[in-house]
């Protein structure tokens, strides 16, 4: 369906895509758990067959995070298994218990006498309201069933894992939002870089050609664009209950500090596609993966093409997602 966003999200689109995504290298299978009663969920992004190379770039001043400071380019650890994209704010993070039991029992982790300690990195975003139940936690089941499913290619979007309770454009509170969701993008030729997003901006979210195409709904103006109306009036509803959670992928070996230069580089696609990004109220966070294994990347290209796919996985997350509850989504009147 090419639309306003300048995206294409129909079924040839998508076959050109996961054909590109499964032949590029990036050592890289997602998965989702949804849990579509309570309107929450949680989306593992593991090593397909082995650990990654990873850094993080939290630029969001309300984060939720796990393991977050081993991913600091100056701490010693080289090295991850999976990395988790959970709902239930603080109470998701417990959910990382079931990845690190899926990698134990097949021996992956980092190697110590008697067994081995596998490292999950995990982020939230605030999905407790106001859809769904406020008691619905994504679970240390629910994440080994996510990690269970990945696959390297094919992964479901929108209103999906992670995405599932998610909402944009709160300026004026719940009932005037729209939905959000997990979105997906790639970009790149032989450097290339593929890009996993769970999208739950407090702002309203634009296109590829700038237009606002998820955001709050005034009963007579339309969509609104939340930056100049809050710079105006301030937020009506609560600031608090959002953040925009992403990861991005390549597909040739970078130094742990280029991977956190490069995460820096791509939040550039969350203040270009959302508004507003990165707030104090947000728990934005870019995590940046590579295999080991792969030949050197150039790291400015790097950058270049993990800020456009990321860029892409935004506009996805919403044109994607199906509405619910009230809350409208864009998918809701696309046609293939």
């Amino acid at each position: 369906m090419p639309g306003e966003s300048g995206i294409d999200v129909g079924t040839g689109r998508l076959r050109e895509r996961d054909a590109s995504i499964a032949g590029a290298g990036f050592g890289i299978s997602v998965g989702h758990a949804t849990d579509v009663a309570g309107a929450t969920g949680c989306t593992v992004i593991r090593g397909t067959d082995g650990p990654l190379r990873a850094s993080a770039f939290a630029f969001g001043r309300a984060t939720g995070t796990r393991e977050s400071a081993l991913l600091e380019p100056w701490a010693s650890n080289d090295r991850i298994d999976a990395v988790l994209l959970t709902g239930g704010s603080a109470y998701g993070l417990d959910a990382a218990a079931g990845v690190m039991r899926w990698m134990e029992e097949r021996g992956r982790g980092y190697a110590i006498a008697g067994g081995v300690v596998p490292i999950v990195p995990a982020a939230v975003v605030f999905d407790l309201a106001p859809l769904g139940a406020f008691t619905a936690r994504p679970t240390a089941d629910m994440a080994y069933d996510a990690c269970d499913r990945a696959t390297p290619s094919g992964w479901e979007e929108g209103s999906v894992g992670a995405g599932t309770g998610c909402t944009v454009g709160k300026l004026y509170g719940p009932k005037f939002a729209m939905k959000g969701g997990v979105g997906v993008g790639v970009a790149g030729t032989d450097l290339m870089a593929c890009a996993v997003t769970v999208v739950n901006a407090v702002g309203h979210v634009r296109g590829m050609d700038g237009t606002i195409i998820a955001g709050p709904r005034h009963p007579t103006r339309g969509l609104v664009d939340s930056e100049l109306e809050g710079s105006m009036h301030g937020f009506f509803g609560s600031p608090a209950e959002n953040t925009t959670i992403s990861l991005v992928a390549l597909n040739h070996s970078f130094s742990k500090v280029e991977l956190h230069r490069i995460a820096r580089a791509a939040s550039a696609a969350h203040a270009r596609r959302i508004g507003p990004a990165g707030t104090s109220y947000d728990g934005d966070v870019v995590f940046a993966v590579a295999p080991s294994d792969r030949p050197a990347g150039d790291p400015v290209r790097a950058e270049i093409v993990a800020t456009k796919a990321l860029e892409e996985a935004i506009v996805r997350a919403v044109m994607l997602a199906k509405g619910r509850d009230g809350v409208p989504g864009r998918l809701d009147s696309a046609t293939e």
